[in-house]
């Protein structure tokens, strides 16, 4: 009888002990969560102002009728900001996400990163700018086995051709798969679908879907 109420009491302690685990776990995992989407709705925060600040220029400069090298510049410095959180961002989806929020997050981005696109296609016409606009749109809800392999590839390649070519490049990443009509608009145009995901457009005009080497990117670079 006391070998019976010795196991009960054993089996109830590594009961309560799991479950404190567990708890523990969760609690852990919601205060890494809210410090990721903190951490990522700061950096939004702070490159939403730096676009702002580059619209209000480049209005303030046409209606003084200065040159474009301000203009080109800035977005060249915005552009690379961009891709550089982007990396950073990477690195938190690739942990598993526990809430929605991160989700929202991400999209936020994707609006400013389609503005970003469309400024610097609308920069190049009007101030004739010789840098090359390099989009990648690649999936970002649940991407296949084959596709996220894919992606990887793309993403290391693209990494060392701004790397190599640094402000000749203004390198765009973008979720081509968040619903964003902003961003929906922009593949319509472009002729790019949801299906082809990932792709990589080169100035407006040449589609990219399988690639290897950053040689086989730079030779459609003008």
């Amino acid at each position: 009888m006391e070998i019976l109420k010795s196991q009960k009491h054993v089996f109830w302690e590594a009961f309560l002990v799991t479950i404190l685990i567990f708890a523990i776990g969760v609690i852990a995992g919601v205060i890494f969560e809210n410090w990721r989407v903190n951490k990522m709705d700061y950096l939004y925060k702070e490159s939403e102002i730096a676009f702002s600040d580059i619209k209000a220029q480049g209005e303030i400069a046409s209606s003084l009728l200065l040159d474009c090298n301000s203009s080109i510049e800035q977005n060249r410095v915005f552009a690379d900001r961009i891709f550089k959180e982007a990396e950073l961002l990477s690195r938190y989806d690739g942990a598993q996400a526990l809430t929605e929020q991160i989700y929202l997050e991400h999209k936020k981005y994707d609006i400013l990163r389609a503005l970003l696109w469309s400024d610097s296609l609308a920069l190049k016409k009007k101030c004739k700018a010789d840098f090359n606009v390099v989009v990648y749109l690649y999936r970002y809800n649940t991407p296949s086995m084959d596709t996220k392999a894919k992606q990887g590839v793309f993403s290391r390649i693209l990494a060392e051709l701004k790397e190599d070519k640094g402000s000749e490049i203004v390198l765009v990443p973008l979720a081509g798969d968040n619903n964003l009509s902003s961003v929906s608009l922009m593949m319509d145009i472009y002729n790019v679908s949801e299906s082809e995901l990932p792709v990589i457009l080169i100035n407006e005009k040449t589609k990219v879907t399988e690639l290897d080497t950053v040689e086989d990117i730079e030779r459609l670079l003008k």
